[in-house]
């Protein structure tokens, strides 16, 4: 009976990630370190995080070496749910500005 051989890949492809994933751990901290406040600060430590867990899940998770469908099915539902948390998102400071206009007139 042959075993079944496995799909090999080249270790600088992982020296690369683990790299890519350090510098972006870096700036991360660079953001904190440069004192950005507010939104910017929220948003740049967002991206990073997102672009880190891309990473980690492309390479390490070898989903970017599977079909299409198998893609899809683990990365359409959380996509959508981040739509609905910003269409929410967006509804919510709509209605808290139009409450504030009526109570604080």
């Amino acid at each position: 009976m042959a075993q079944g051989e496995g799909q090999q890949h080249a270790i600088g492809i992982y020296l690369r990630v683990w790299f890519l994933l350090f510098v972006l751990s870096a700036f991360s901290y660079l953001v904190d370190v440069v004192g950005f406040e507010g939104y910017l600060k929220w948003f740049l430590i967002t991206l990073f995080m997102l672009l880190k867990a891309g990473l980690i899940v492309s390479v390490f998770m070898h989903l970017v070496w599977e079909r299409l469908a198998l893609i899809c099915a683990v990365l359409v539902p959380p996509g959508v749910l981040l739509f609905l948390m910003l269409l929410m998102a967006i509804e919510g400071q709509h209605v808290l500005s139009s409450r504030l206009a009526v109570v604080l007139p």
